[in-house]
């Protein structure tokens, strides 16, 4: 769909701004009716803190924003395929939609390596669509991990 693009987007800004500050470089948006609900990025040394996922951050801004952690009617947007942790939240609080970009043989667990998001066994499904402009989330990803063993 032409908007997932242009969400996915303003996940690669985020994305690009958590590598510039040494981050791996992830980002993530919530959208609501069309509109942007809220932005992260992965945060994980800036907060000494192993969940400070972008998707978990995103999901925790969203439930202060909306008064509430039901995210139903919304798409989350990551650049990364989410991990059991992060896909195990989303299926928490309800999120409609998952759009993500690279997939994560190594960790993925929407579809790659697990698949949380859409497991008939838990009590919500997400409707998910992945590899949206990934090869530019995957260079990212790539061009950060180069930099770091240089």
């Amino acid at each position: 769909m032409p908007e997932d693009k242009v969400f996915m987007i303003e996940a690669l800004r985020q994305a690009e701004e958590a590598g510039r500050a040494g981050e791996v470089p992830v980002g993530a948006v919530l959208v609501k009716d069309g509109e942007i609900l809220a932005v992260e990025r992965n945060r994980r040394e800036e907060l000494n803190d192993a969940t400070a996922h972008a998707e978990l951050l995103l999901l925790r801004l969203a439930g202060s924003l909306l008064g509430g952690w039901r995210l139903s009617g919304c798409t989350l947007y990551v650049t990364l395929e989410p991990c059991p942790m992060c896909a195990g939240a989303m299926v928490l609080a309800r999120v409609d939609r998952l759009i993500f970009g690279a997939s994560d043989s190594k960790a993925g667990a929407a579809g790659s390596l697990y698949d949380i998001v859409r497991d008939r066994r838990l009590n919500h499904q997400i409707e998910v669509t992945g590899g949206v402009m990934a090869d530019n989330c995957s260079t990212l990803l790539r061009q950060f991990f180069m930099l770091r063993r240089d």
